[in-house]
């Protein structure tokens, strides 16, 4: 960020696009050749955001730059290896290389052209790839200053020639062993793309909440929240904020002020975050995209209305609790042996009815005795549903257990109960 600006929003936006990636930060501020420059305000102002730079106790390199005097580019550059050899980021050159497509375009010389940014191993000309759904031999290769090169090792960027087709860009980019792989493995990841175009992935919303409880003890609901003004917006994350138990924890991955735009589109898919807007419009590209990636946007004019509907959701996204409800009871007034099935119990209904295939406890003397499925259930002959309060029934469980006069069946069933906050 520049040494004489305060945190911008699209700072603020950026560290969060970071933090939800899991990339490590260095952070450069820009701009100090201007008479205004101030890094030391700058390193306040981010260790708010939670970047504490290393000097003050924390784990944030923060390096002082001018772009257009060219100062503090070496020292960014040697931050830049060392965080790198902190944490071991090495490629294998040996294997095939592989990357990312970051831009291509259609040039009418030279046919489809993608500038490639190899990520590991080691690229060359005459190798067969794949990248998306379009695949092709490595004609020739360019480096940054327009220079032809055979080789192309990991962390270098190279304008590859040889493409059947223009990919996407971030499609990956593969090289294979033979042209006739890359041509089969392009058709079956074609499919599979236009499936995926046909198939949108499901994010998180508040009527999907409870189908998407995931394990562990604390539930987490991420949230992205923009507002029309900041007040509004602090008012909200705030409030939201309130809401977290020690069952369900709201989350705020970014929050701004101004319309829902592609990029917070972008982070809810990748930190799987609903979008709640507050007296904001959604950009038509936003909108497009949200529906393309299944996510999910709220827009509302009243704070209390995004609370409840919040609030609701979180129940929801509770595990249901399991509650016993009695059905019945019954006592065993007499015991008839059965030769082939153990004994049948006769019993009459003291309160309540007795269902079949419902729970039932065998209580004797305040013991429970038995503890299971209550299988057989009869009316005089006849197989009995139920058999309700007054009546004279014949209960049977096999060899499972000896009944005796005197004996109490409680019958019962369990009911799954959402729980709330």
């Amino acid at each position: 960020m520049a040494a004489n600006d305060g945190v911008m929003p699209q700072t603020v936006e950026a560290l969060n696009h970071a933090k939800a990636a899991g990339v490590p930060i260095v952070v450069a501020v820009n701009k100090i050749d201007l008479p205004d420059a101030n890094v030391e305000r700058v390193k306040q102002q981010l260790s708010e955001l939670g970047l504490t730079p290393e000097e003050w106790g924390g784990q944030t390199q923060f390096i002082a730059v001018s772009a257009l005097k060219r100062l503090g580019l070496d020292e960014l550059l040697e931050a830049i290896l060392l965080l790198a050899d902190v944490l071991e980021l090495k490629a294998n050159p040996k294997p095939m290389g592989r990357g990312v497509v970051v831009e291509a375009r259609l040039d009418q010389g030279r046919g489809a052209v993608a500038t490639v940014l190899v990520q590991k191993a080691t690229l060359e000309v005459g190798d067969p790839f794949v990248a998306g759904g379009v695949y092709g031999r490595v004609r020739a290769m360019f480096d940054d200053a327009g220079r032809e090169v055979k080789t192309a090792g990991p962390a270098t960027p190279v304008e590859v020639l040889g493409f059947s087709g223009v990919p996407e860009s971030g499609d990956r980019f593969i090289a294979v062993p033979s042209e006739k792989e890359a041509r089969d493995f392009a058709v079956r990841l074609g499919h599979l793309q236009r499936e995926r175009a046909l198939r949108p992935t499901a994010h998180v919303s508040l009527e999907s909440l409870s189908a998407q409880i995931s394990a562990g003890q604390t539930k987490e609901l991420n949230v992205i929240i923009k507002g029309d003004v900041q007040g509004s917006v602090e008012a909200l994350k705030e409030s939201l904020g309130k809401l977290s138990t020690e069952k369900v924890k709201v989350v705020v991955r970014h929050s701004g002020v101004g319309a829902v735009n592609v990029s917070d589109v972008y982070l809810a898919d990748t930190t799987d975050s609903l979008i709640i807007g507050f007296s904001v419009r959604v950009n038509p590209d936003a909108q497009s995209l949200a529906h393309s990636l299944g996510v999910n946007i709220r827009i509302y004019e009243i704070i209390f209305n995004a609370l409840e509907d919040v609030r609701g959701a979180m129940s929801g996204l509770l595990e249901k609790r399991v509650q016993e409800n009695i059905l019945g009871h019954c006592e065993v007034r007499e015991v008839f042996r059965v030769q082939k099935s153990g004994s049948i119990a006769g019993c009459y209904v003291t309160d309540g009815k007795l269902v079949r295939n419902a729970r039932i406890r065998v209580k004797r003397d305040d013991q429970v005795k038995f503890e299971g499925a209550l299988t057989t259930l009869r009316r005089f002959k006849d197989d009995a549903r139920e058999v309700a309060s007054g009546f004279e029934c014949g209960v049977g469980l096999g060899a499972l257990v000896p009944f005796e006069p005197g004996d109490v069946i409680e019958c019962y069933e369990l009911l799954e109960v959402a729980q709330t906050l």
